[in-house]
């Protein structure tokens, strides 16, 4: 509950209102069996039967528009509880480590955001106000019982009491019973996320059947988990109609003998029934609701599983606008000039103790293009992710013209950096929408002129629709170069001082990497380049060349001094026909 009153507090106004309502509500409801009494008495005495029927008339009314205003208010603020938990939970997950995305399942993610916030509509609209709704009326359906005969009341209680303390023990459970159920609800969303994402490979590996098998299984967990809490929440339903059975039973039998001895007036009965049921349906609603909390605490259980995790804490800075040159780094005539990046004895392990990096020292000049080249699984990518800050640093230093990245803003450094991984993510939506991720303030013109750099006008002027063309569920609707040639435009188009490629022509033909080639020898001119390639063909020409192997520098020069000097190079150039 501690955690679940945040989540309400900004919605208190609207909460208080209902609860005013309900006590309405709840008055409204505990007079209807009174006036009933009075329509009767004055029936059996010849009174005037008129004002009780109108007054009870107009009580009915009042109750049923009281209970109207009471549940749109609870189903809007129920709703807006969960907009709210939403919205935390995606800024949480979308600020999270890269390390935690690592450790996690997409699909659960997803589940958190859908499922289970879900759920919490239950714990506002069944659980809080009406619990306190409920309260009220039961009170005073006894208190008002108690009035009537107190014979009648004591039977009730001891009949009611039994429904109650099994539903309660029932209960109890639910919790723990519900937030295994979604774990196993985020499980199988995660199967299905993983099964459509590789779609095509799992359609031509034969293996669609075997996909299904495993989904299925899944859903099967889903589900059995699923029919535990329906079975503990089976429990409650037969102990309450059992105590309301049992209870309306018993005044009827002692009732209708206390009536025979004259103990008490028909009326006075007639009224005790009423309030028993005004004591049992909010009873029912009371157990109900009580479950149904049960049950959004165990969703909110997962969904502050979440939230308990540490973002990363830079706020987001201003990109700068597309078009502009970045500012590039100077220093004093006659000093001696500060790398624009430097790794200074880096390096970089895994959690479970996977050591990956090894004393790791080179030094990117602005203005410059650097090459990290080596067999796979040299580390070259993990390179880049620390230089983004993706991971922390196990040992040593990266410093961004001469101070220590630790130092400085994340989001402000990543401002100044381009990045373009090895896969060349495409987001779903259109093309413009994909340029202007990185530069929101972009121009018609400058969006087609960076579509120009990389060699992707062509592709779409296919379309009438332009760059408002759609590019399909993770780019699906381009090719696999068309994706690569795409990223690179986006980052391109944000101007930064640093452009980080990840094998960059990986996707590409001979023309168009020839193209690629010639716009990154263009970009290097007022930016440094860090790129990681495969295709020596591709950073020959570069100004400094860092092989890896193993986690650890083992040469750096130009290509004509690394063929002379280092085995790896010449062997990795020699594959590649770069050299006789």
């Amino acid at each position: 509950m501690r955690e679940l009153l945040p989540l309400l507090r900004p919605h208190r106004r609207a909460l208080g209102a209902a609860a005013v309502l309900s006590l309405f509500s709840a008055a409204a409801a505990l007079a209807q069996p009174a006036l009933v009494g009075q329509v009767i008495s004055a029936v059996g005495s010849g009174g005037a039967v008129l004002p009780g029927v109108v007054a009870l008339v107009v009580v009915l009314v009042a109750a049923a528009v009281l209970g109207a205003g009471q549940q749109y208010l609870l189903q809007r603020t129920a709703e807006g509880v969960v907009l709210s938990t939403r919205r935390l939970l995606v800024d949480r997950l979308l600020r999270l480590p890269i390390a935690e995305y690592d450790r996690r399942r997409t699909g659960d993610l997803m589940s958190r955001v859908g499922s289970d916030t879900t759920l919490l509509r239950a714990a506002v609209t069944s659980g809080v106000v009406e619990i306190v709704g409920s309260v009220v009326v039961g009170v005073g359906a006894l208190v008002a019982m108690a009035l009537v005969d107190v014979w009648l009341l004591l039977v009730t209680v001891l009949a009611v009491s039994v429904g109650v303390t099994t539903a309660v023990l029932a209960s109890r459970r639910v919790r723990e019973l519900s937030r295994q159920a979604q774990e196993q609800v985020g499980a199988m969303s995660a199967a299905v996320e993983r099964a459509l994402s590789a779609v095509r490979t799992i359609r031509a590996s034969g293996a669609t059947a075997r996909e299904v098998d495993t989904v299925g299984t899944s859903a099967e967990r889903a589900f059995t988990a699923g029919v535990q809490v329906a079975r503990l929440e089976a429990l409650v339903s037969p102990a309450g109609s059992i105590a309301v059975q049992g209870a309306f039973l018993a005044v009827l039998g002692l009732g209708g003998y206390r009536v025979a001895t004259g103990s008490i007036a028909v009326a006075d009965l007639v009224a005790f029934i009423l309030y028993l049921f005004l004591l049992v349906m909010p009873l029912g609603q009371l157990i109900g609701s009580y479950t149904q909390l049960q049950t959004g605490l165990g969703a909110l259980a997962r969904v502050q599983e979440v939230l308990a995790l540490e973002p990363e804490h830079d706020e987001e800075p201003e990109r700068p606008a597309a078009g502009r040159s970045p500012a590039v780094l100077r220093t004093p005539t006659g000093a001696d000039p500060v790398p624009l990046l430097q790794l200074d004895r880096v390096g970089f392990g895994y959690p479970d103790g996977t050591a990956v990096l090894h004393d790791v020292s080179f030094t990117v000049p602005a203005g410059s293009r650097v090459a990290l080249v080596g067999p796979s699984g040299a580390g070259k990518s993990t390179v880049l992710e620390l230089v983004e800050g993706f991971y922390p640093l196990s040992a040593g230093t990266v410093r961004w013209a001469g101070t220590d990245v630790r130092e400085l803003p994340r989001a402000a450094l990543r401002a100044r950096m381009g990045y373009v991984e090895q896969e060349a993510p495409v987001l779903a939506g259109t093309v413009r929408e994909n340029l202007l991720l990185a530069a929101p303030d972009a121009g018609e013109q400058q969006l087609w002129q960076a579509l120009s750099d990389v060699g992707l006008t062509g592709v779409v002027q296919r379309s009438a629709r332009g760059l408002d063309v759609a590019v399909g569920d993770d780019g699906v609707l381009l090719s696999g170069g068309e994706r690569q040639r795409l990223a690179i435009a986006r980052s391109l188009l944000a101007r930064p001082a640093l452009l980080l490629l990840d094998e960059p022509t990986a996707s590409l033909d001979a023309r168009n990497e020839g193209l690629l080639r010639e716009t990154l020898a263009a970009a290097a001119a007022d930016r440094a380049l860090l790129v990681v390639a495969h295709r020596l063909s591709t950073v020959v020409d570069s100004d400094q060349i860092v092989v890896l192997d193993a986690g650890r520098v083992v040469a750096v020069g130009t290509h004509a001094e690394l063929v002379d000097t280092s085995p790896l190079y010449r062997e990795l150039a020699t594959a590649q026909l770069l050299v006789p």
